[in-house]
């Protein structure tokens, strides 16, 4: 992996996230290279132009449109390709359509591949990362998914606003998969090194079942919430992608709850799920097997049992 500021990324699929992906990391200077593909050359040449009028004013790095052949020596390639459901859709229909461009696009990388990891953004994101690394043959860590990073990243916000305190003082996991089975580790959940539960009681005089129940709707909703009112989420995910690539750059080891294909942490085989994992330049190093309570092992099983269902449903493709 290059050090700080002289990696090469490929971001596939130059959308709403895509572009933004590529303007925060611009912002943010962690890349000298990005290359933007995308099936309308014209839409990836306009974003990398937009990016480059303003590198005067950011530091020097390099910013263009490319094609897969650009994807040799990447340190990061970052898909974000796909559709949205459309009206009537079902989300299974929706699952096989993904998959289908996913697939294409594996194909197009592993020509090329030389190095680098696979961060996947694009949904569903728990299946298109399992079946892009059965597809790629790459170790398991070499591709991994945004999975519940942007819902953990939530969740912490709508903790901070409940107590009233700075978000980076609030610490906690949602797991499991990225969708309606997911989960809060609440056993883990502190504030200022203090367990939520506990912190509650000494600071608002109760924290109760309730709460957790109107936290977890909120973080549940926030995705929805805003696409009803501007029609698409992109900032947060860029920022956290920028986050994620930067930790792979820099060989942080940071803990993030990506989705990776787990063998047998808490008992669950075969899948691409969320848990807290250790990132560093060759990607998922080790998963942290927090000791969770029952009920978290009983619900976190029922997820991976869901995301194994829709898995069994698509394995023709």
């Amino acid at each position: 992996m290059h050090q700080s500021g002289k990696a090469k990324v490929a971001i596939i699929g130059a959308g709403n996230v895509g572009a933004s992906i590529a303007f925060a990391m611009a912002i943010q200077q962690n890349a000298s290279e990005i290359v933007l593909i995308d099936t309308r050359a014209e839409k990836a040449v306009g974003e990398a132009l937009d990016i480059n009028h303003g590198l005067c004013f950011l530091g020097q790095m390099s910013v263009y449109a490319g094609d897969y052949p650009d994807i040799a020596d990447c340190d990061v390639i970052i898909i974000t390709a796909g559709v949205g459901r459309k009206p009537g859709q079902t989300r299974l229909d929706l699952t096989r359509t993904n998959l289908g461009i996913a697939k294409d696009i594996t194909n197009n990388i592993m020509k090329y591949y030389n190095r680098g990891v696979i961060l996947v953004v694009a949904n569903p994101v728990d299946i298109l990362t399992y079946k892009i690394q059965k597809w790629s043959g790459l170790p398991n860590g070499r591709v991994f998914g945004t999975g519940t990073v942007l819902d953990s990243a939530r969740f912490r916000f709508v903790i901070a606003q409940k107590f009233n305190i700075d978000v980076r003082n609030v610490h906690g996991y949602i797991v499991g998969e990225h969708g309606d089975t997911q989960l809060p580790l609440w056993s883990a959940t502190h504030i200022a090194g203090m367990n939520i539960e506990e912190y509650g009681r000494m600071h608002n005089n109760s924290f109760t079942d309730e709460d957790k129940k109107m936290i977890m709707d909120d973080v549940k909703n926030a995705g929805a919430v805003i696409i009803k009112n501007k029609g698409a989420t992109y900032y947060a995910i860029a920022v956290s992608v920028n986050n994620l690539v930067e930790t792979l750059i820099n060989n942080q080891n940071t803990i993030r709850t990506v989705s990776s294909v787990i063998d047998g942490y808490y008992g669950i085989h075969d899948v691409a799920i969320s848990l807290p994992s250790m990132i560093n330049s060759d990607g998922v190093e080790r998963i942290i097997e927090y000791p969770i309570t029952e009920e978290e092992q009983k619900k976190l099983h029922a997820s991976a049992d869901a995301l194994k269902s829709i898995l069994d449903a698509v394995k023709d493709i």
